[in-house]
């Protein structure tokens, strides 16, 4: 019985690809990310909590003087003191908000031209659930048409996820498979079993993460408050 011609990859088997990447990626980010997180993680801690004592302090000033609430915001947004406090927060939060998905991009920048331009034809994450990324005429990639279809790929990102959406219905191409003009097959229609169980995982791993990063802000929250009403 001859084997059946590749199809169309669908979505949840690209995500699925996608993320065992992301996966073999993430120790590399720690690894160049490590020494400048940690320093920004202890500047916004560090600014957070004085931002806090900034704020308890002037909070007790305006009180003591019988300040309204509007004289009091306008004091908050004209101290010196308070604003350094906000732009080093700012810059520790957009260090770690950014930093990230920068070293992420560069790192997978390499990694897909390598692999993808490869015999493989497909990422260590694509190549294990049997993908192969090819042109439109299923030719191997040039280096060219590899650049372009990463490049396209940050499109598919910054539209906030639809241009990967995309690839969840016919004819199951994503953006950035349009605009290079390549398209992803995949061996078999179906996602094996320690695939779902891989999806599963995640979802279970975001909620909880969702969970806990929501506990931190109400205790985070509820501490700085504690310590501006400590203060008066």
């Amino acid at each position: 019985m001859p084997l059946p011609e590749p199809a169309p990859a669908r979505f949840w088997m690209r995500y699925a690809a996608w993320s065992l990447d992301a996966v073999c990626l993430l120790p590399w980010i720690a690894l160049l990310g490590a020494a400048p997180l940690q320093r920004a993680m202890s500047e916004a801690l560090a600014s957070f909590r004085q931002l806090s004592a900034s704020m308890g302090q002037l909070m007790e000033s305006a009180l003591a003087q019988g300040q309204t609430p509007l004289a009091m915001a306008l004091a908050s947004l004209s101290d010196p003191h308070l604003l350094a406090d906000i732009d080093r927060l700012e810059s520790a939060l957009f260090t770690l908000l950014l930093l990230p998905p920068a070293l992420y991009a560069l790192l997978a920048c390499v990694y897909s031209l390598g692999f993808e331009r490869s015999h493989w034809q497909a990422t260590p994450g694509k190549r294990v659930l049997g993908l192969q990324v090819v042109r439109v005429d299923g030719g191997a990639m040039t280096l060219g048409t590899a650049m372009q279809r990463f490049l396209a790929a940050g499109l598919s990102w910054i539209s906030l996820n639809l241009g990967h959406a995309l690839a969840a219905f016919a004819p199951y191409l994503a953006l950035h498979d349009r605009l290079s003009r390549t398209r992803v097959l995949a061996d078999s229609p179906g996602l094996p079993a320690w695939a779902k169980a891989w999806l599963w995982a995640q979802l279970a791993a975001g909620l909880f993460a969702c969970l806990w990063l929501f506990s931190w802000m109400q205790s985070a929250m509820q501490a700085a408050l504690d310590s501006a009403l400590g203060g008066m």
